[in-house]
C-alpha cells in the first residue's frame, strides 16, 4: 500500500495557542480518529503556531487535511510538504505531541514555524519525536 505524508503549519486561534486543555482535546480527538483511519503523526505547538505531520494512505491523509482546514482552532493552514513516501517516520503514534527539545530547538534556531522549508520541518518533527517514549 503506497504511503503518503503531509506536513503543514497553521496559526493557532484563541485558546488553542496556549491552553493545555485545548491541546489535550486536540490530541485525544486526533488519536481516536487516526487509529480508526490508520493514520499516524506528530503535532508540535510553538510560538502560536501548529506544525504537524500526518501519514497514511493518500485518501485518508487528504480526508484528514480537509477536516483540518475546517477546524476553527487554527487558521491559515499552509502545506509545507505533500508527497508519497517509502515508510512512516511516526509509525508508533496515531498522534503524539512533540515538544521543542534542545536538539529540535537547535534545528529551529529561533525561526518561526511558518518560515520552515519542507525538509527542515520534517527534520524538526523527527528530531523532537526521537525524544518521545514509545507507547506501551
Amino acid at each position: 500500500m503506497p504511503l503518503h505524508r503531509a506536513i503543514y503549519v497553521s496559526d493557532a486561534v484563541a485558546d488553542a495557542a496556549t491552553s493545555l486543555l485545548v491541546l489535550a482535546e486536540i490530541l485525544g480527538e486526533s488519536e481516536r480518529n487516526n487509529r480508526r483511519d490508520g493514520v499516524t503523526g506528530v503535532l508540535m505547538r510553538h510560538g502560536g503556531r501548529f506544525l504537524q505531520a500526518i501519514e497514511g494512505r493518500r485518501a485518508d491523509v487528504d480526508r484528514l487535511m480537509d477536516r483540518l482546514r475546517a477546524d476553527p482552532r487554527h487558521e491559515n493552514v499552509r502545506l509545507l510538504s505533500d508527497q508519497d513516501v517509502p515508510f512512516r517516520l511516526f509509525r508508533d503514534w496515531p498522534m503524539t505531541l512533540a515538544e521543542l527539545t534542545p536538539d529540535a530547538a537547535r534545528l529551529l534556531n529561533g525561526a518561526p514555524l511558518d518560515q520552515l522549508g519542507p525538509d527542515r520541518a520534517e527534520m524538526l518533527l523527527a528530531t523532537a519525536a526521537e525524544a518521545l517514549a514509545l507507547p506501551a
